[in-house]
């Protein structure tokens, strides 16, 4: 494999000095530049192992190693200053050498700091790979399938009877459109560790794993990054461990809904005491849930339909039922609401495989939620209709 080696120095005396030190072989490129001509090629940079004569530059050094975090560099000194190596340090310089550095020294640092980057390109291919499957993000590190990294989690975290929580994370409806485009997936990154796991599940929609905690520590690393998005942004917290994915899920959710509901409470139609006709309250009662139903389903049809590659959904909506179906050429899913009473909506999802299709169906089992009529809002049932929809596709894939 060729190395990419970037000299950067004002001084063209440095390139002589330390060229015939790096024992190049044929195939390896090597790069020498001012520091005012790099900001024409920080792609190059980030990919590179960098070797940078900070004597007369210290601040410009400085500079470039935060621009390119990550990437292996060595920092050059005639003299030491134990002040400017640690912010060097802090900056992520991985190795500092000088005039009384040895040559089996320096060629121990050569050889680290190419392992780094090799390393560094490889996890740079892997991740294209990943962005070409459409598993993660080109942007964040965002994983797009939230299903299977769970599963595969919640295996580990069982075995090792681990601590973990997963968050539910949604902004509400205004505050969605008003957000910029991966605003905060880039906040909640910069705020967690990056062994912890952020997977998307609607637009500007997140489930967030975090590892080696409880749900008061993550409820206090939520507050640092709520403090740094500015518009109205919620989250639900459940404890991971001994919980299949979906009741792990179902919990965060349940839990996010709550703390959306404390900003936007639907009033109950339903009063104790209240000697109001029975049929003024139905009606009353049915005209809210279809304000709310009508535009999800409508939203959600319009956002997938023509996009799921031979699958279609329709919808209709009843005097106090609303059903939305999934079709495809092996297999049809029913998402049913009904709300008979006043005091309780039920949300029965089934899924029914073709039984001339060929190979074994895995579709979940037919499952029941109720929701209590306070609870019920736009952006729960939206989220409910996308994880019915994602389990059907992830089926029929």
């Amino acid at each position: 494999m060729q190395n990419r080696i970037v000299l950067i120095s004002d001084d063209s005396d440095f390139f002589e000095y330390i060229s015939p030190k790096l024992s190049l072989r044929k195939s390896d490129e090597l790069y020498r530049y001012g520091f005012d001509s790099l900001p024409d090629c920080l792609d190059l940079l980030s990919s590179s192992l960098l070797i940078i004569n900070s004597e007369s530059s210290k601040e410009k050094t400085l500079e470039i190693l935060r621009l390119t975090d990550g990437a292996p560099a060595i920092v050059f000194a005639y003299n030491d200053d134990e002040e400017f190596k640690l912010e060097a340090y802090k900056a992520g310089m991985r190795y500092f050498i000088s005039l009384m550095t040895s040559e089996d020294e320096l060629c121990a640092k050569l050889t680290s700091a190419l392992s780094s980057l090799s390393l560094i390109e490889k996890k740079s291919t892997y991740r294209e790979m990943l962005v070409k499957n459409n598993i993660l993000t080109a942007n964040n590190e965002v994983y797009l399938d939230y299903t299977s990294i769970l599963d595969k989690e919640l295996e580990i975290i069982d075995k090792k009877s681990a601590n973990a929580v997963l968050a539910a994370i949604s902004p509400n409806e205004k505050s969605k459109f008003l957000l910029q485009a991966n605003q905060i997936e880039t906040i909640i990154l910069n705020n967690v560790r990056k062994n912890d796991i952020l997977m998307s599940y609607a637009a500007n929609k997140y489930f967030l794993l975090l590892f080696d905690t409880n749900v008061d520590s993550a409820k206090k690393i939520w507050e640092k990054i709520r403090s740094e998005i500015s518009e109205k942004i919620y989250a639900g917290f459940a404890s991971a461990g001994l919980k299949s994915r979906q009741q792990l899920v179902n919990e965060a959710l349940n839990h996010l809904h709550e703390d959306m509901n404390k900003d936007n409470y639907i009033s109950s139609v339903v009063e104790k005491g209240s000697t109001t006709n029975f049929k003024v309250f139905r009606k009353e009662f049915n005209k809210k849930m279809e304000q709310i139903i009508n535009p999800v389903f409508y939203q959600v049809q319009e956002k997938y339909n023509h996009k799921l590659f031979g699958i279609s959904l329709e919808h209709v909506i009843n005097d106090g039922l609303g059903i939305m179906a999934i079709k495809g050429k092996h297999a049809v899913g029913n998402f049913k609401i009904t709300y008979p009473g006043l005091s309780k909506i039920s949300i029965d999802i089934t899924y029914k495989a073709n039984p001339y299709s060929k190979g074994k169906s895995s579709f979940p089992q037919a499952k029941r939620i109720n929701i209590e009529p306070d609870e019920f809002e736009s952006g729960l049932l939206e989220d409910l209709l996308e994880q019915f929809i994602s389990e059907f596709k992830n089926e029929v894939n």
